[in-house]
């Protein structure tokens, strides 16, 4: 007897009961501010015990960076389907925009949590952290484009380190336009101002 059914069930209760913990932490974080909310409350909002969250979160922290941590995967794997003939610079842009898009489609979720980073120094930190990830992963992908020297070892790291610059700038602008701007225009504009140099090697 095939146990798929039993397995799939599992996966889709684990993810409610993760999206519940998320909805129930963002709501109270924007409500109340991230110091003062504590994980019991999180727990009682999301109808969890304590023991529960911790099945599904090592902090508080983590709950809030969870919103964003496909987005590195996001961009690397957009960069990596680009044509090999492409520009660098045109395959940065479209990477960076897939989830600077994602946060326009959902622009009031993605609006508190990117808020809640980007004004929080624990939470920043993190996602800061985690981009280190992303910056080499992206390095990566870029040495296996075509076109790439020989002797552009550094162009990899540099140019991954410019892309990521670039979306940061723009994440902040988003974030303290209250989304007024659109970040997908304003990744256009600031790939303008740093494609010559992506595009040098």
């Amino acid at each position: 007897m095939s146990t798929r059914p039993e397995i799939s069930l599992a996966q889709r209760k684990r993810q409610l009961v993760s999206d519940e913990l998320t909805e129930a932490a963002l709501q109270l974080l924007a409500r109340k501010g991230f110091d003062a909310v504590t994980i019991d409350e999180i727990a009682t909002s999301a109808g969890v015990s304590k023991r529960t969250f911790f099945r599904y979160f090592a902090s508080k922290e983590d709950v809030v960076v969870q919103f964003l941590t496909d987005m590195g995967a996001d961009m690397c794997a957009e960069l990596a389907a680009r044509p090999g003939g492409e520009p660098p610079s045109v395959a940065l842009k479209n990477a960076v925009s897939v989830p600077l898009a994602d946060c326009a489609g959902h622009s009031d979720r993605a609006l508190r949590v990117v808020q809640l980073i980007l004004r929080t120094p624990s939470l920043h930190a993190r996602f800061l952290e985690r981009q280190g990830r992303w910056h080499e992963d992206l390095a990566a992908e870029l040495r296996r484009r075509p076109g790439l020297a020989p002797d552009s070892d550094l162009y990899p790291q540099l140019a991954a380190g410019m892309a990521l610059s670039a979306f940061n700038t723009v994440l902040r602008r988003w974030s303290d336009s209250d989304s007024a701007e659109d970040p997908v225009e304003l990744a256009e504009r600031a790939f303008a101002v740093i494609a010559p140099a992506l595009d040098a090697a």
